[in-house]
């Protein structure tokens, strides 16, 4: 049963990346920050490959782009509303540098979804009035940051008794243990 669920896990996030409306379009990312408390924060689920690479888009100016730096190990957490089914994933995160990739991406991002990396200020930054916030004429503060997860704890709630499971990734793949909910 564990594979099976696994399986039905892999799904799940490639569907989360692809179809706007899913329920792990957007997830919680956890990093720690330079003074060592936790940050949060809801980001937007780009890619997962087959080998359950995470992608997600982040302003290279973002908080979140220093803390990976300072500490690349990160929690995610995805929670499925209609089907009852929580995932908390820990990886390691990576800030891509590779610039033909960035940039292939970067022409595939739509237009009005380009102003999160194109502003003058960085994310954060304090703002008189909202109204007056001003953009790049050229260049961008485009970045990608892809997360290798590591471990993934699925619990699924029931009436008559939930379920949880541990899958930790080892030099063999992936191995599986119940845990209590």
């Amino acid at each position: 049963m564990p594979d099976k669920i696994f399986e039905k896990i892999k799904t799940e996030l490639k569907k989360g990346a692809l179809k706007k409306g899913h329920y792990f379009k957007y997830f919680t990312l956890a990093t720690l920050g330079v003074d060592k408390f936790a940050r949060l924060r809801l980001v937007a689920l780009r890619n997962v490959s087959d080998d359950l690479k995470m992608t997600f888009f982040t302003d290279k100016r973002s908080r979140k782009v220093l803390h990976i730096k300072e500490d690349n190990r990160v929690s995610m957490l995805f929670y499925h509303h209609k089907k009852l089914i929580q995932l908390r994933i820990e990886g390691v995160a990576r800030i891509n540098t590779d610039q033909f990739q960035i940039q292939k991406t970067w022409d595939q991002v739509e237009t009005e979804a380009r102003k999160d990396f194109i502003t003058k200020e960085a994310p954060g930054s304090i703002l008189e009035d909202p109204n007056a916030l001003e953009f790049l004429e050229e260049g961008d503060y485009f970045s990608i940051v892809e997360i290798d997860p590591f471990r993934i704890e699925y619990l699924k709630l029931k009436k008559d008794g939930h379920t949880k499971i541990k899958y930790s990734r080892n030099d063999n793949g992936w191995s599986s243990e119940y845990l209590v909910p």
